[in-house]
Parts: C-alpha cells; sequence; structure tokens
C-alpha cells in the first residue's frame, strides 16, 4: 500500500511539474497547488473555492495535502491544463475579457462557470448574451446627488454606437446618451459596497463622468461588461480597418492603474494639504473630495519623460504647506509641479511606481491631441 502510494504521488509530482501546469488554468496564478479531478485542471486555491460551488462539473484537491489514487493521476496526466483549455477555451470571443488573479471575485466566477459549466467557448459561432451587439436590461445605480441605488434601464446598442440610460421603463428619451468609443467599464465592488459593483465611465466635454451600477446577478452583470467590450470591438474594426485584432483588443475597457487616497495642497504651494480620492487612468490623474462623486474636482494629465515629465520622492526644499502625511511625491511637468502626501511609505512608493509607468511611455499621437485640445491642470 505504501509503495503504491509512493508511486502515485511521483506520478503526480510528474504531471505537476509539467510547463503546461505551472501557473492555474483560470487566473493565470503561479505555482497553483490544487486540482480539479474531473476536469483535469491545475488551479490556485482562490479558484478552487469557486469549482468547489460548482461539485457537478468539478471536484476538487489539494495537491499537498489529499490523496490521488492511480486512477486520478493518470485522469490528470491525460488532460492538464494544455488539453482542458483546448476545450474548454477554443472559441473565445477575442473581445472577451478573460481575469487575472488580480480581478474581482465576480469576473472570475463567472468566467470559470462560463468555461465549465455553461461550456461558452466550446462551440465555434456560438449564440452568447453579450454578442447581439445590443443588450437591454435593468442596473442598479447611485443617485449624483443623493447617493441612493434606484433601478434604471439601460440600453446599449451596436448599431447606435451608444449606451444610453432612462429614468424611468416607458421614457422616451434617455437621460443619457454616451457614445462607445469615450466609454470605459472597470469592476469595483469594494469603492461601490457591492460584490457586483461596476464603475462605468466616459468624456464629457473632455471631463471624465462617473456612473455606479451594480446587478443582484453576477452573470448579467458581467454580461453587460463584456457587452460593452464586444460593442467596441466591433465598432473600433470599422473606425481603424487596418488595425489587427489585437491592437483593438488592447483599446477596449482597462483597469485604473491605480487609486487611492493622497493629500494635495493648491497651485501657489502654502495652501494646507487636504486628503482626496485619487484615480489614475493611464494619462489622466484625477482627484475627488468622495470616492463615489460623479465628476472630478480636478484633473491633470501625465505626460512622457520625453516631453519634460517625471515622478520625483519627497516634496521641494522649503514645501511650506501644512500636511499631516509624511511620505510625499512631486509631479514635474512643463507647467508646474504638483505636490502630494502619502499615508505610509508602502503607498508612497506604489504611487511612484504607477506614475513612472505612465511617464516611461512615449505619448501616442491621439494623446498629444487630447493635451492640446484640454490643457488640464487642478481646478482647486
Amino acid at each position: 500500500m505504501a509503495g503504491g502510494n509512493e508511486r502515485s504521488m511521483k506520478a503526480l509530482k510528474e504531471v505537476w511539474r509539467r510547463a503546461e501546469n505551472s501557473l492555474c488554468a483560470d487566473c493565470g496564478k503561479p505555482d497553483p497547488d490544487w486540482a480539479s479531478s474531473t476536469l483535469g485542471v491545475f488551479i490556485c486555491l482562490s479558484c478552487s473555492g469557486i469549482h468547489r460551488n460548482i461539485p457537478s462539473i468539478s471536484k476538487v484537491k489539494s495537491l499537498k495535502m489529499d490523496h490521488w489514487d492511480d486512477a486520478q493521476v493518470q485522469f490528470l496526466a491525460k488532460h492538464g491544463n494544455a488539453v482542458t483549455k483546448a476545450t474548454y477555451e477554443a472559441h473565445i470571443p477575442i473581445y472577451y475579457y478573460q481575469p487575472t488573479y488580480n480581478d474581482c471575485q465576480v469576473l472570475r466566477e463567472q468566467w470559470i462557470r462560463a468555461k465549465y459549466e455553461r461550456k461558452e467557448f466550446t462551440e465555434p459561432g456560438k449564440q452568447l448574451p453579450y454578442s447581439d451587439g445590443v443588450k437591454e436590461g435593468i442596473l442598479w445605480k447611485r443617485g449624483r446627488d443623493n447617493g441612493q441605488f434606484l433601478p434604471r434601464k439601460f440600453l446599449l446598442s451596436e448599431r447606435e454606437g451608444c449606451l444610453k440610460y432612462f429614468t424611468k421603463q416607458d421614457a422616451k428619451e434617455p437621460k443619457i446618451n454616451v457614445k462607445i468609443d469615450v466609454i470605459n467599464a472597470t469592476f469595483q465592488p469594494v469603492k461601490i459596497g457591492n460584490p457586483n459593483g461596476l464603475q462605468i465611465t466616459y468624456l464629457k466635454d473632455n471631463k471624465t463622468r462617473n456612473i455606479f451600477v451594480y446587478h443582484e446577478s453576477g452573470k448579467e452583470v458581467v454580461d453587460w461588461f463584456n457587452a460593452i467590450r464586444s460593442v467596441q470591438f466591433h465598432y473600433l474594426k470599422v473606425a481603424f480597418p487596418i488595425a489587427s485584432d489585437n491592437e483593438i483588443k488592447n483599446r477596449l475597457t482597462r483597469n485604473f492603474l491605480k487609486e487611492g487616497y493622497m493629500e494635495k495642497t493648491g497651485p501657489k504651494q502654502r495652501e494646507a494639504f487636504k486628503k482626496r480620492w485619487f484615480t489614475l487612468d493611464h494619462r489622466r490623474l484625477m482627484y475627488f473630495k468622495d470616492p463615489l462623486d460623479a465628476f472630478a474636482k480636478g484633473e491633470v494629465f501625465v505626460g512622457s519623460r520625453e516631453n519634460g515629465y517625471s515622478v520625483q520622492k519627497g516634496l521641494p526644499s522649503g514645501t511650506q504647506g501644512n500636511f499631516s502625511w509624511h511620505y510625499g511625491l512631486t509631479i514635474v511637468t512643463p507647467d508646474r509641479e504638483y505636490l502630494f502626501t502619502c499615508e505610509t511609505e508602502t503607498d508612497q512608493l506604489d504611487w511612484i511606481a504607477a506614475f513612472t509607468s505612465v511617464i516611461n511611455q512615449a505619448m501616442t499621437p491621439q494623446e498629444y491631441a487630447s493635451k492640446c485640445l484640454d490643457p488640464i491642470s487642478f481646478l482647486s
């Protein structure tokens, strides 16, 4: 018996060490130490918890702590991540967002359920709930002034190239009508206070407008998210006919590079520092009094190093404004310096890394045009 166990463990380790199995099959996290004995995939602890919620499809076991018999090990050896992915991920639409281990629970859970439970990607040309070019339904939207979430009808149309929402079910005219090419969508469960919270942003007069929504169903809110990406993809295919699919895919919805609280001072650099919520959305640094504000109180464009932008640790010598946080950083632009303080050194270093990643990227012609159209700066 002991010899059989040793043989099984040795065979299990050999399969586990294959390069294809070195990343979680579902989120890409390195060194997965769980596996599904019914699907044949190697997965991380977090994804194993999602698999455990669909026991009719997947039965998971620890590769380190649980016993694996010969038949189970042989099943893993016959399958593994590469073979299983070839079946369950055979026909993923290019616009479909494939989450990583850094993404929120609802995205990862619906990705796993889409693959193994609903088998959305096993057949070519399968009709999917986010691929029709039109989507209509109710989302709970946060009121701009009262902060109350109320049901609102939303309509997404590829033919019209826009997203609309209506304050009443039978309303003829929408409250907003936003062109699809200026929309971004990103999941914000913590900020919104709902596991299915989605932040939709769009440009209005070259300023960013935020809408916060959620749906009780995780599947429905993720379908909305991928429907927006689908409509954007097809719109951009027409707008940029010579661009490759991957180039267009990279222009779809994006996560913010960083968000969090910092303190800021005004342009004279003698005013008291005020605590504000900051969002870095690629080259737009926005600040808000409250994380759920509809509009930013101010925005600043963050350009490239070759155009005179840089980030420096600490504040300039002789800074006079009063501040309660002592981990400073300075954004240098061709026009002025922007001063911030962070609560901890970790926050300071994370913000510096985020700014550096943007500043080290060359600016695109579109980014030059955006800056020339609106030389944005802090308003107050």
